[in-house]
């Protein structure tokens, strides 16, 4: 009976959790379809009795699916290069000894904690210098400083968990460091590099200050720019804003339920090599 309880608390607290957490969508995808006439009442309606789907054609005959698109690339471009980064970063603090690692790793740690205002103007006038202000290049860099430090961190723990000997027998039949760190070190991290990749993917994704700053064509926005354009000082579009919420939150559901399957399987992987 005891075990029965404690079952049955166990599956109420979990049924509370995941409608807390999955509330907020439903409740934007219901503002989406709704209609002017039922927006704003007084006693919250959680069932239309007249859907319309007339703002999502507004968005897709709009600049949003550029603006998609835009996002999109540098989202990726920036998980990527961040997945290289970090991975190589975090394998030489881990294995290498060097006399400044542990140095290093707290400047590593601090970066993360200046504040993202103070690297809006170096940038700035460092991608001007350069030539990359309203390109995807110099956007994906900008973002590679909000992500390679703590994603670097974060696979170097991975990292020291894998045991040496398996990269020395592979270094010991002939194998070079960087075929040993390509077979060995990269499948058993596979599961630090799906957090890292998520991190990376959601911080691109969301990024808002750099892309305004940065990106001041209007082919070359980002969709967190576009964001902002249904706030004003005298009306807010909420039901615009609640259609533009969810074609931007999809990208990120997919992304993390592919990069969960793969993470699951980096780490049943790493549980047999091991």
């Amino acid at each position: 009976m005891t075990s029965l309880l404690r079952r049955g608390a166990l599956f109420l607290l979990v049924a509370v959790i995941v409608v807390s957490s999955l509330f907020p969508f439903f409740w934007m995808l219901v503002t989406s379809v709704k209609p002017d006439s039922e927006l704003f009442t007084r006693t919250p309606r959680f069932v239309v009795t007249s859907p319309t789907v007339e703002r999502y054609t507004h968005l897709l005959d709009g600049n949003i699916p550029t603006q998609f698109r835009n996002s999109l690339i540098v989202a990726v471009a920036t998980t990527a290069l961040t997945g290289l980064i970090a991975l190589l970063a975090g394998y030489a603090l881990a294995r290498y000894r060097l006399r400044t690692r542990h140095i290093l790793t707290v400047v590593i740690l601090v970066t993360q904690l200046l504040p993202q205002t103070i690297l809006v103007i170096p940038l700035f006038t460092l991608f001007r210098n350069a030539g990359l202000l309203n390109t995807f290049q110099g956007l994906t860099l900008s973002h590679l400083a909000l992500t390679v430090g703590l994603c670097t961190f974060m696979l170097r723990s991975f990292v020291v968990e894998i045991p040496f000997e398996l990269e020395e027998a592979a270094l010991v039949d002939g194998a070079s460091r960087l075929r040993a760190v390509w077979s060995i070190v990269f499948p058993l991290a596979w599961p630090g590099l799906a957090a890292s990749s998520v991190y990376a993917f959601i911080t691109s994704w969301n990024e808002l200050m750099f892309s305004a700053t940065y990106m001041q064509r209007p082919e070359i926005e980002t969709l967190p720019v576009a964001l902002q354009q249904y706030f004003s000082s005298y009306y807010t579009d909420w039901g615009g804003v609640m259609a533009a919420s969810v074609i931007f939150t999809i990208p990120v559901v997919i992304f993390f339920l592919v990069v969960q399957k793969r993470l699951m399987q980096g780490m049943a992987s790493g549980a047999m090599k091991g």
